[in-house]
C-alpha cells in the first residue's frame, strides 16, 4: 500500500511540474490553438490520478485500523557512552566535566509524502510521514551527540535534552544536547554494571 502511495504521490508531484512549468507556458505561447497536446494531458491525468490514487490508499489504511503489533522498533545501537536526562547517576559520580556536547540536524520530506500527510490530516489519523521524519532527525542528531561525545573521550552524556523548531512547513530542525562527563568505575555489586 506504502508504494502505491509513493508512486501515486510521484504521479502528482510529476504531473503538477509538468502542467505549471510546461503547460502554461505552452498555453500563453499558443494561445490561438485551441488543441491541447498530448503531453500536457498525460500532465494533468496524472495530476488528478495521483491525487486519487493517495486519497484511496490514506482511506484504505485508516479503514483498516491496524490494531495489532506492527514492526517492533529498530533496536538502539549499542552505545559505549550513556545517555541519561538526569544529572547524576546512582553508584557512580562524575569524575570530569568535558562540557557541552550537541549533535544538529534539519529533515525534510518530499512534497509527495507531505502530499500524504495533508490527506491524512483532512481525513485524521497520525501523520505517519511525518512521525517517520521526526524519528529519523532524532536518531541523526542524538548520533551526532554521541560522536561528539566519545571524541572528547565521556563516559555518559548527562542531562540530555532535545528541543524542535518548525523551519519551514514539511522541515523540522532537532537539536540534542548535554554534558559530556566522566564517571567513577562503578560501585561493587551494582546491577547492570552502570
Amino acid at each position: 500500500m506504502k508504494i502505491l502511495r509513493q508512486i501515486g504521490s510521484l504521479a502528482f508531484v510529476l504531473g503538477l511540474f509538468t502542467a505549471v512549468f510546461a503547460g502554461i507556458p505552452w498555453h500563453v505561447m499558443v494561445a490561438d490553438d485551441p488543441v491541447v497536446p498530448w503531453w500536457l494531458r498525460i500532465a494533468v491525468f496524472c495530476l488528478l490520478g495521483g491525487i486519487l490514487v493517495v486519497l484511496l490508499t490514506v482511506a484504505l489504511e485508516q479503514r483498516k485500523k491496524k490494531t495489532s503489533a506492527e514492526a517492533p522498533l529498530p533496536a538502539e545501537p549499542d552505545r559505549t557512552v550513556l545517555l541519561l536526562n538526569s544529572a547524576e547517576l546512582p553508584g557512580r559520580e562524575i569524575t570530569e566535566i568535558l562540557g557541552l556536547v550537541q549533535g544538529h540536524t534539519v529533515f525534510a520530506i518530499w512534497l509527495g509524502k507531505d502530499l500524504s500527510a495533508l490527506v491524512r490530516l483532512i481525513l485524521g489519523g497520525e501523520l505517519t510521514e511525518y512521525t517517520e521524519m521526526m524519528g529519523t532527525a532524532r536518531a541523526a542528531a542524538t548520533n551526532r551527540m554521541v560522536a561528539q561525545a566519545a571524541e572528547m573521550g565521556a563516559d555518559a552524556i548527562i542531562n540530555v535534552r532535545y528541543m524542535t523548531t518548525s523551519v519551514v512547513a514539511s522541515a523540522a530542525e532537532l537539536l540534542a544536547y548535554g554534558t559530556a562527563v566522566k564517571l567513577s568505575p562503578p560501585a561493587a555489586g551494582l546491577a547492570g554494571g552502570y
